[in-house]
């Protein structure tokens, strides 16, 4: 049964950060870019180091801490360096299509 589990959120995991990969190639310009690395890749990576540490911990005696702390400064670096990027990107100007610009007014 364990084994279904791990299967599932390594599927999962590999799911999602096909479509933020995806995402990030096929946006059209930085603004839209910047959500596939955030947004699914984050949970993409997340469900794949829960499935690593479901089953570290279950095959040792104790709790695997190097997948929750890898997990936990994923969860807290991602959203603040978007939010960096995304606001460097308005301060220097860059270009974004229309549909971008009328959905920030």
């Amino acid at each position: 049964m364990l084994e279904y589990l791990l299967a599932t959120l390594i599927l999962i995991g590999a799911f999602f950060t096909l479509v933020g990969s995806i995402g990030l190639f096929k946006l059209p310009d930085f603004f839209m870019r910047l959500h596939g690395p955030t947004k699914a890749t984050t949970l993409g990576v997340g469900a794949i180091l829960l499935a690593s540490a479901l089953y570290f911990s279950l095959d040792k005696d104790g709790v695997s801490l190097h997948e929750i702390l890898v997990t936990f400064f994923l969860f807290i670096t991602a959203p603040v360096s978007a939010h960096l990027m995304a606001k460097a990107a308005l301060h220097i100007k860059i270009k974004q299509i229309d549909k971008t610009r009328n959905s920030i007014d």
